[in-house]
């Protein structure tokens, strides 16, 4: 079996894994060693099941993974005798600037630059185009997260945690606007923006795309690129235990 692995960290453990397995770019797995980020790192670059693996370091929450360094064994034996499952994660939010697509898998993220950022927001539909809001919206910016990314900067914006795989969510950011309620799009609507007054900066998973002004505008929509996250038989937490683990950890 080809792995690949992505790893926070040359952690002494992984040697293992170099005398088990033909370790290569070209692989059928990837394992994520370290905490969300290192997760969200594999998943911009890796298109196949990625296996989290939590560090043993204090901070590293792991939020996706069922497993960490200290369970190492346990996990060779279980991918050498196939004893996983692969299971959809969800989609990644797709942003298309200036015809170009980027692909978010926490979030694509619009943020005001010193001052506040004007915009227009409109929605795609079949074709048709409409006024998400009559009026011009400013602050500090917004968000748009799927499923995966609802329990990250999302939530701590003050956004839902969302169940639906086929859902975005617009969270905003500091916004002048009676209705500051996050908006939830379905997967077959699309989110226009343009920007009227002010400078921000757009980008996907903190990887910067572009400085925006007056006069550019990017549309957001729910991709057909799905997450896929490999986890091991008899060795699972369920998604209301994941969320308590981080509730607690976030407490501490």
């Amino acid at each position: 079996m080809k792995i690949k692995i992505i790893s926070k960290k040359n952690y002494p453990e992984l040697k293992k894994l170099y005398s088990k397995f033909d370790v290569s770019d070209d692989a059928e797995i990837c394992l994520a060693v370290g905490g969300d980020g290192t997760f969200i790192k594999a998943a911009n670059e890796f298109d196949g099941p990625i296996l989290p693996i939590r560090s043993a370091e204090k901070n590293s929450t792991g939020y996706y993974a069922d497993v960490d360094l200290n369970d190492i064994d346990f996990i060779i034996k279980s991918l050498l005798s196939k004893n996983y499952k692969i299971e959809e994660l969800g989609r990644k939010v797709e942003v298309d600037y200036k015809k170009i697509k980027y692909y978010g898998v926490n979030e694509v993220l619009l943020k005001n630059i010193q001052q506040e950022v004007y915009f227009k927001l409109y929605y795609d539909e079949k074709g048709r185009r409409s006024r998400l809001y009559e009026y011009t919206l400013s602050g500090d910016g917004f968000l748009v997260t799927s499923a995966i990314g609802s329990t990250a900067y999302n939530r701590t914006a003050g956004g839902p945690i969302i169940m639906d795989k086929n859902v975005l969510c617009l969270t905003f950011l500091s916004i002048e606007n009676p209705l500051t309620n996050s908006v939830i799009l379905r997967k077959d609507e699309k989110l226009h923006v343009e920007i009227e007054k002010g400078r921000g900066v757009l980008s996907y998973d903190g990887i910067a795309i572009s400085d925006l002004n007056q006069g550019k505008s990017f549309d957001i929509k729910l991709s057909n690129k799905k997450v896929k996250i490999l986890k091991l038989k008899n060795n699972g937490e369920e998604f209301s235990e994941k969320l308590s683990r981080i509730i607690k950890s976030k407490m501490n």
